[in-house]
């Protein structure tokens, strides 16, 4: 019979807890820690060995130059934005020191369907989302209109067939997250019994 027993990432595990970007401030990773969070980001389960994912690494200058480009973008989806709205879209990545955008970038591949090629991407976007939290970091896992707008897209060089699966900010808490409701095991759990 194997002994039930709990581990530090166990503990960890259940009471990991997302930081909201606008409570993150500096320091953000160092270029070593960075290459170690895609490391670990892209140590999922990859059916195929196909790696149907990448990584944009978004910090210091960078992120104000991507900033206009959200802006402008958005002007030109609701030209009556204001200027208020467009400083908002300007100033989103730096609501942390560090943002990497995870792309799902699927293969062509006779047996391994792209769903499946999605849900690594997300497996990644989970991994480097825990592995900032390992290391002390805030982290939070957003999409927001960016990831879904073609236009951003074209501007971040995605090709046809690659999405955004997620945007991680990452930096330090500026304040303790507070914990939030989570769903009752009855209401998400069930065991199937054949009939």
């Amino acid at each position: 019979m194997i002994k039930y027993q709990t581990t530090q990432l166990h503990e960890f595990l259940k009471s990991r807890r997302s930081v909201m970007a606008r409570n993150m401030t500096s320091p953000g990773p160092t270029e070593l820690q960075i290459n170690d969070l895609i490391e670990i980001a892209a140590r999922v389960p990859d059916h195929g060995k196909l790696a149907p994912w990448r990584f944009i690494v978004f910090e210091n200058e960078a992120r104000k130059k991507i900033g206009k480009g959200f802006a402008d973008i958005h002007k030109q989806n609701l030209p009556d934005a204001t200027d208020e709205e467009l400083k908002l879209e300007e100033n989103r990545f730096q609501r942390a020191p560090l943002v990497i955008g995870v792309v799902a970038s699927p293969k062509e591949h006779p047996k391994i369907p792209v769903w499946e090629q999605y849900l690594s991407a997300g497996a990644a976007c989970q991994n480097l989302l825990t592995a900032a939290q390992s290391m002390g970091f805030a982290a939070q896992w957003l999409t927001e209109w960016i990831a879904y707008d073609i236009k951003v897209a074209s501007l971040l060089a995605l090709t046809e067939k690659e999405k955004i699966a997620g945007f991680i900010y990452i930096g330090t808490a500026s304040e303790a997250p507070k914990e939030r409701a989570r769903p009752e095991l009855q209401d998400v759990l069930t065991h199937w019994l054949s009939q």
